[in-house]
């Protein structure tokens, strides 16, 4: 028995995972709220928590967190977690629970998973693409997780698509993440909506300040034709930093990930469209499979719980 936990800027959650099977087994969450002693003290709680309620020995954890987690259980930089940064979270937890501890960086726990278990069965070249707040990517190539030298490998959302850009909250000026991420759609409905350019979203939102990208894609749903245009643009950002991941990579399949993927279909199609029209030579390569993950937001935390036995691809 497993457990993997997702710590993100806001929730920390927890799952047990039969190794054997891959069935999650219990849940459990918590606010992600405080600095790393409060932190520990939870992830300690929710240990307790699921090994209790099931009866069960743990093997081994696995943390998958939002930023730079270093191979050595520390991590480096986190936008969203600032009071993480520099606190030893992996030895502190495995100290405190007598259970080995992996720390790695959650979209690469997410490509992992789907590679395990997911939308990326089968391939040994694999993109993963967590499409939420921010950009998070993982990738396996020739079968094996790319981790880094330092584990950092997969922060391809800071990577600059406009040099000339707006500057985003980390300092950068046009990374890819300002124009491409969850928070990117909801931006463009907004600005088109204070420009009275998309009157349906303040309808479904009550207000321009409210509106989000889950109503842009209700609208563009309905076939509203301004709803459908922003939606299109946004699926041509997220395809552009695509393309130049598969010029790296040669990826053979794409894997859509985080929280927007509940859009389903329409965002699938319209990055598949855009990734055909910007990826250079795409005449004469094989056509790049472009799929939505199929775990879900369960993805980091099997991912990450998978990653603490160091499992070979397909072991």
């Amino acid at each position: 028995m497993i457990i993997g936990f997702d710590v993100g800027g806001t929730n920390a959650r927890g799952i047990l995972l039969d190794a054997n099977s891959g069935a999650v087994l219990d849940r459990t969450s918590r606010s992600s709220a405080g600095a790393g002693p409060v932190l520990l003290a939870k992830l300690v709680e929710m240990v307790g928590e699921l090994r209790d309620r099931n009866s069960s020995v743990i093997d081994s954890i696995g943390l998958g967190i939002a930023g730079l987690a270093h191979q050595s259980g520390v991590v480096r930089y986190s936008p969203n977690l600032p009071e993480l940064v520099e606190y030893p979270i992996g030895p502190e937890l495995e100290q405190a629970t007598g259970c080995p501890v992996t720390v790695i960086n959650d979209a690469t726990a997410g490509a992992w998973a789907e590679a395990k278990l997911g939308a990326g069965r089968g391939v040994d070249d694999l993109a993963f693409v967590a499409l939420g707040t921010g950009i998070g990517t993982g990738f396996i190539a020739n079968g094996a997780l790319i981790l880094g030298a330092n584990g950092f490998a997969g922060e391809s959302g800071h990577m600059v698509i406009d040099v000339d850009g707006p500057t985003h909250h980390t300092g950068q000026a046009g990374p890819w993440e300002y124009f491409a991420s969850g928070t990117a759609l909801g931006r463009m409905g907004r600005e088109a909506a204070a420009a009275g350019r998309f009157p349906l979203g303040v309808t479904l939102a009550g207000s321009v300040d409210d509106i989000t990208g889950f109503h842009l894609a209700e609208a563009e749903s309905r076939g509203d034709e301004a709803a459908t245009a922003i939606f299109d643009e946004f699926c041509r950002e997220v395809a552009r930093g695509i393309a130049n991941l598969i010029l790296v990579l040669d990826s053979e399949r794409v894997v859509l990930g985080g929280g927007l993927t509940t859009i389903g279909a329409p965002l699938r199609d319209g990055v598949d469209r855009w990734l055909r029209v910007l990826l250079p030579g795409q005449a004469r390569r094989p056509v790049v499979d472009v799929v939505l993950a199929e775990l879900g937001a369960d993805a980091s935390t099997i991912g990450a719980a998978l990653m603490s036995l160091d499992l070979p691809l397909g072991g």
